[in-house]
């Protein structure tokens, strides 16, 4: 017996397991496709990467709320299987969905037959995201404040991320900061800007709620004809400002090159994609305040500038974070998304 087929034996007879394969999607769990003997895709064996979520318990515990709050928004629906996602319970104990095996999680999710993920962004595609997402939430904004944990703790809090680069500015570890003054400038001197929402919020004047963090594209599940059957990829699901789904989707499917483009005179805003998520997502989200509405335009121009600051504080403390390609991959970041922060600028004056 491999060792998949004793892990999905906790979840359900090894039995029903014919062939295993990696899935190769995801850059953070590891993945299985499990079929049944007549070789149907019917699950999917993850192992949880706890380095990245380190609060497994919490995050099972989120991926349950969830999962049982769409259950019953889709309980009449005869596709319902194909709408959302379910992790097993653990046979010996019911009351767990994950299961911990040496040092390592693992989970057990259906799996989502006669379904498309796309990698394009384009209008059409930006405005299906942005329904999506917009229902997605719409679907949890039932889920009552306080139900759900943080995932990855201050995960999207701009405060945050802002003390973290001040500190990697006072230590300077790498003696990278000369090379970056003017940007260590500007980035903290927008500081008060874009912590504006969180001022709201203490203010009561801007509700959370439960938010994707993750709004991509290729993290929604299309059918056959292109219709939305479902978002996936939950790991990031929990308590949030709408602000951090529509400024993502803004930063990455609304910027005309990739987070990193090295030739800055090509980082352009996509206004027709803009437009066309922006619309989608309304639609969808019919919670929405007026307050949140009104934020919108903000909202990727914060997310983008959390991101720069993020990018930057790896590069001063040396790249110990994200991945990077060679020693200026995190400099060329920083340069990129500041570059498309001030296009965002611009573009927004004009809306």
């Amino acid at each position: 017996m491999t060792e998949q087929q004793h892990i999905f034996s906790l979840f359900l007879p090894d039995e029903l397991v014919g062939e295993i394969r990696p899935l190769g999607r995801g850059n953070i769990n590891d993945t299985f496709i499990i079929c049944n003997p007549a070789n149907e895709p019917q699950w999917l064996l993850q192992r949880i990467n706890h380095h990245v979520f380190p609060r497994v318990e919490v995050l099972q515990h989120n991926l349950d709320v969830v999962s049982r709050t769409m259950a019953r928004h889709y309980a009449t629906d005869p596709d319902a299987r194909r709408k959302y996602l379910y992790f097993y319970p653990v046979a010996a104990d019911p009351t767990k969905n994950y299961v911990q095996v040496g040092e390592n999680y693992w989970r057990l999710c259906r799996f989502i037959a006669d379904s498309v993920s796309l990698n394009e962004v384009n209008p059409d595609t930006a405005r299906s995201a942005g329904w999506a997402f917009g229902q997605f939430e719409s679907i949890l904004a039932t889920i009552p404040e306080g139900e759900l944990g943080e995932t990855i703790i201050n995960f999207h809090h701009v405060s945050f991320r802002i003390e973290e680069l001040q500190e990697a500015v006072r230590r300077n570890v790498a003696d990278r900061l000369t090379h970056v003054c003017p940007w260590v400038d500007e980035l903290l001197a927008r500081s008060h800007e874009f912590t504006h929402h969180e001022r709201l919020y203490a203010a009561g004047m801007l509700p959370k709620r439960t938010i994707h963090c993750d709004t991509k594209v290729d993290n929604i599940l299309f059918d056959a004809r292109g219709e939305v059957l479902c978002v996936v990829d939950w790991d990031t699901v929990m308590p949030g400002f709408i602000l951090s789904d529509v400024g993502d989707f803004i930063r990455t499917g609304v910027c005309s090159t990739p987070e990193d483009e090295p030739d800055i005179d090509r980082i352009a805003v996509k206004a027709d994609v803009y437009h066309a998520f922006v619309e989608g997502y309304v639609q969808a989200a019919d919670f929405l305040t007026e307050t949140e509405k009104s934020l919108i335009p903000y909202a990727g121009r914060m997310m983008t500038y959390m991101q720069a600051v993020r990018f930057l504080t790896d590069y001063l403390n040396g790249d110990t974070y994200y991945k990077v390609t060679d020693p200026e991959h995190n400099y060329r970041r920083t340069r990129a998304q500041i570059t498309y922060l001030h296009r965002l600028d611009d573009f927004c004056q004009s809306l």
